[in-house]
């Protein structure tokens, strides 16, 4: 969310930098969520846990994405956990200081929800794309990113760095580990991707965003 320097005075009021080691946790699921956050560096996964114990991935958060909003304008607990994937450095808001801006700033008050609802039509995406899309898909999909929401994917040679390890990210696709390593590879036999420890060398984005598995 963009936002005007005399808007980062007053929030500024209300925040705390973090500076955060690999696999420190963040909050927990069920504390009392009273801020939301921001990572300035790093990334951070939100996750739950199942009764029977296997954690899912629900979103990793690189640099410059918020988390928390919703659950703090909703005033109940947190309803995942947070957690370091490497060193980050994590901003805080406290609600106070947001609860004061939006009350006596309605532009910040759209531009706000302008980015929750961002945040929920993206939702809604991974909905429709774990109900209708095959793994292969979702790989492919995550590979090429926003290009894959054009109309006709240009043919260009591009490097994907993969931000954290592929089992946080078979996760964040509702897949296993094993499952997300073998897609990979059929699709760097199939010639076109090329899998260099966490760069994915892709050749021709057009070609990969028409692949149809066997």
């Amino acid at each position: 969310m963009n936002m005007r320097e005399e808007e980062l005075t007053r929030l500024a009021t209300g925040c705390q930098l973090r500076r955060l080691e690999r696999g420190k946790l963040i909050f927990r699921a069920g504390e009392p969520c009273n801020e939301f956050h921001v990572t300035v560096l790093g990334q951070v996964k939100l996750f739950a846990i199942s009764p029977a114990g296997t954690e899912k991935v629900i979103e990793l958060c690189g640099p410059g994405y918020t988390f928390a909003e919703a659950v703090m304008f909703m005033g109940v607990p947190y309803v995942v956990s947070a957690q370091t994937l490497t060193d980050s450095l994590v901003l805080t808001v406290q609600k106070d200081v947001v609860l004061n801006e939006i009350a006596a700033n309605p532009s910040f008050a759209l531009r706000m929800l302008a980015g929750l609802s961002k945040r929920l039509h993206g939702l809604i995406k991974d909905v429709q794309g774990y109900a209708l899309h095959s793994g292969v898909q979702r790989v492919i999909g995550y590979l090429l990113g926003d290009r894959m929401t054009e109309s006709d994917v240009t043919s260009e040679a591009i490097t994907v760095s993969l931000p954290v390890s592929k089992a946080a990210i078979a996760s964040r696709l509702s897949l296993t580990p094993e499952y997300f390593s073998r897609v990979l590879n059929e699709l760097e036999t199939a010639g076109l991707i090329h899998v260099d420890k966490r760069d994915i060398h892709i050749a021709d984005t057009a070609r990969l965003a028409n692949y149809q598995p066997r």
